[in-house]
């Protein structure tokens, strides 16, 4: 499969056929766009996608999307890639009062290039997500590394040892060194049904054990799980830190995906 190969059934498989989203999402088609979101009063969120362009009037569009979900309460992320159109639509966007978000590299390739063993370093071990004390630690690890984007974690509970519901299309990952201890990696793989793509999503590294494998050790457990369910392909949106490696162990950067969100974030 060529990078272009690769953009092409990510296009007719992703984009116009089943989608993005997760399980606990909605995917409806409304005139030009896709409009993909959640309801959960815990963690309400809304995405557009427009793979097959805007139409005659782009403005009128964007401008209908933006007040839907805001008339609904619902925060709305305009999900772009390089090669959609109109070609100004960024333009356009940011003209609607969205803002812009940082660039990401839509990395595609095999899983069986990510599968390789990979060594840990001594004494860390990699596990499942178990209970909500892991989805704790793996907040705390998220507010370190990204300064406080995803919410500030909360302290220990009476529920930490709760058990997570499991969902047959997700696997999600920590790295730990010890039970009590923070969490050193975490990331997590969702299977899109009836395609032949596995998303890697949340790799995250503590800065204090960046550069030891892990990130690449995680990349090898989820490909390898994948491949047993059947699947094919892996699917990145890659930062400026991960593409070099995700390009060292064969994915192709085939375009680039920008979000633009509304409300406009500081």
């Amino acid at each position: 499969m060529t990078p272009d190969d690769l953009l092409a059934t990510f296009h007719q498989q992703i984009r116009l056929d089943a989608g993005e989203g997760s399980p606990r999402s909605t995917r409806t088609r409304h005139g030009q766009v896709f409009r993909i979101f959640s309801t959960d009063p815990d963690d309400p969120w809304a995405m557009v996608d427009c793979p097959e362009g805007l139409g005659d009037d782009p403005n009128h569009v964007i401008a209908g999307e933006r007040d839907h979900f805001e008339g609904l309460g619902i925060p709305l992320e305009w999900k772009t890639y390089a090669y959609d159109e109109p070609a100004d639509l960024g333009e356009r966007l940011l003209a609607a009062g969205f803002s812009q978000g940082d660039d990401e590299a839509l990395m595609l390739g095999e899983l069986s290039d990510l599968a390789h063993d990979v060594p840990l370093p001594a004494g860390v071990t990699i596990r499942r997500v178990a209970t909500r004390g892991d989805q704790r630690r793996i907040r705390a690890l998220y507010d370190l590394v990204w300064e406080g984007a995803w919410g500030r974690a909360s302290a220990d509970s009476a529920d930490d040892a709760e058990p997570v519901a499991t969902d047959p299309t997700e696997y999600a990952l920590l790295a730990e060194g010890s039970p009590d201890g923070p969490i050193l990696c975490a990331a997590r793989l969702n299977l899109t049904p009836g395609t032949e793509f596995a998303g890697m999503w949340g790799g995250s590294t503590h800065p204090d054990w960046r550069r030891r494998g892990l990130f690449r050790a995680m990349l090898a457990e989820r490909a390898r799980w994948a491949l047993a369910q059947g699947y094919r392909y892996a699917r990145v949106d890659a930062s400026p830190d991960s593409e070099p490696i995700l390009r060292s162990l064969g994915l192709h950067r085939v375009s680039t995906t920008v979000p633009f969100d509304y409300p406009a974030k500081g």
